[in-house]
C-alpha cells in the first residue's frame, strides 16, 4: 500500500512532465524533428553552390572570348590560310605539354596519384590560368585536386613549390644550352634593356626580399607556418630524389615542357610562313619567356609582346611574327579553352576538385 500511495497520480506535476514528451512525440520524436527539417536546406545549398562552380568556368570562358573578339577574329582570319598539317602537329605538341606537366606534378610528390585524373586536372588547370595571373589558376586547381586525393595541405603546397622550382630551373638550363649551341644569341643583345632600367628593377626585387625577410623575422605567427612549409618541402624533396622514377618524372617533364611549348610555336611559324629555323624559334621562345615570364599577366600577354619583338630581332617580318604568336596562342590556349573548362566543370561536379 505504501508503494502504491507513493506513486504519482496522473494529475500530479511529475506525471505531467513524464508524459509530456511522450504525447508530444506521438507523431515525430522531438530530437529528430529539427534535424529532419534542417537537412534539406543544407543539401539544397550545397547543390546550388556546386552548380555555380560548374557553370562559372563556362561563363568565364565566354566572357573572355567576348572581351577578346578583335584578337580572336584576326587569329582565325590568318589561320584559315595556314598549313593545316603544321597546325595539327602544333596541337599534338600542346597535348604533350599537358602530359609533361602531369609528369612534373607526379614527380614533385611522393604519393602516387591516379594518372588519368592527374592528366585531366592539368588539362583543366590550363583553362584556369586565363582567370588568375602568374600560373595561380593552375596551382589552385592542382591544390584542390591534391587535397581531394588525401594529400595534406602542407605537402600539397610544398609539391607546388617544387614543381615551380623544377620548371624554372629546367627552363633556364635549356636556355643556356641553346645559347651555347647557337650563334644567334648575339641578336638578343638588342633586346636587353640598358642600365637605367635594370637599376630600379633590381632595387624593387631587393626591397621585396628584404621586406619578406623582416616579416619572417619579426612576425612570429608568420614564421611558424613558413618554417613548417619549408621543412615539409625539404623533406619531400629529399624523398622524391631517392626514387629514380620520381626524379625522371620531375626533371624529365620539366625539360620537356619548354621544348614542347617552343615546338608548338615553331609549328605555328611553319604553318604561317615565319621563315625562321626551329632552333631560332625555340631560342626566341626561351629568351622571351625567361625575360618576362614572371610578369603577372593572365594568358601570357607580356610574353606574347616579348615573343613578337624577339622573333623580329631574329630576322622575321613584323606581320608573320605577329601572326605566328597569334597562331601559337590559338593552339596552346584558345583551342583547349572550351574543352578545358568543360573538363574543369566535370571534375568539380564529380567532386575530384
Amino acid at each position: 500500500m505504501s508503494s502504491v500511495s507513493e506513486s504519482p497520480s496522473p494529475s500530479s506535476p511529475a506525471c505531467s512532465r513524464a508524459t509530456a514528451p511522450a504525447s508530444a512525440g506521438s507523431g515525430d520524436p522531438p530530437d529528430t524533428a529539427p534535424q529532419a527539417t534542417a537537412r534539406p536546406p543544407s543539401l539544397m545549398a550545397t547543390r546550388h553552390f556546386r552548380l555555380a562552380l560548374c557553370v562559372a568556368p563556362l561563363l568565364l570562358a565566354a566572357g573572355w572570348a567576348l572581351a577578346n573578339r578583335p584578337v580572336m577574329h584576326e587569329g582565325v582570319r590568318r589561320l584559315l590560310g595556314a598549313d593545316p598539317w603544321w597546325l595539327l602537329a602544333g596541337a599534338g605538341f600542346t597535348c604533350l605539354n599537358c602530359v609533361a606537366a602531369a609528369c612534373v606534378r607526379q614527380g614533385a610528390l611522393p604519393d602516387r596519384l591516379p594518372p588519368g585524373l592527374l592528366l585531366a586536372s592539368q588539362f583543366a588547370a590550363g583553362a584556369a590560368n586565363h582567370v588568375l595571373p602568374g600560373g595561380l589558376g593552375a596551382h589552385a586547381v592542382t591544390l584542390r585536386f591534391l587535397r581531394s586525393r588525401g594529400v595534406p595541405a602542407a605537402r600539397a603546397t610544398a609539391s607546388i613549390g617544387l614543381y615551380s622550382l623544377a620548371k624554372s630551373s629546367a627552363k633556364t638550363v635549356v636556355l643556356l644550352v641553346f645559347l651555347a649551341a647557337s650563334p644567334a644569341w648575339r641578336r638578343l643583345g638588342e633586346l636587353v634593356p640598358d642600365g637605367r632600367l635594370l637599376v630600379p628593377v633590381a632595387a624593387v626585387a631587393g626591397g621585396a626580399v628584404a621586406v619578406a625577410g623582416v616579416l619572417l623575422t619579426v612576425v612570429r605567427p608568420l614564421r611558424r607556418p613558413v618554417s613548417g612549409l619549408l621543412h615539409s618541402a625539404l623533406a619531400d624533396a629529399r624523398e622524391v630524389h631517392t626514387r629514380p622514377s620520381r626524379v625522371v618524372a620531375l626533371w624529365g617533364g620539366a625539360v620537356a615542357m619548354p621544348l614542347a611549348q617552343g615546338t608548338t610555336l615553331a609549328c605555328a611559324g611553319a604553318a604561317l610562313g615565319l621563315g625562321l629555323s626551329w632552333g631560332h624559334v625555340l631560342l626566341a621562345y626561351l629568351a622571351a619567356g625567361t625575360a618576362v615570364g614572371a610578369v603577372p599577366a593572365p594568358g601570357g600577354l607580356a610574353v606574347d609582346a616579348a615573343l613578337v619583338w624577339t622573333l623580329i630581332a631574329f630576322g622575321s617580318a613584323p606581320a608573320p611574327a605577329t601572326a605566328t604568336v597569334i597562331g601559337y596562342r590559338v593552339l596552346s590556349d584558345w583551342v583547349p579553352l572550351l574543352p578545358g573548362t568543360l573538363t574543369l566543370s566535370a571534375l568539380i561536379r564529380a567532386k575530384v576538385i
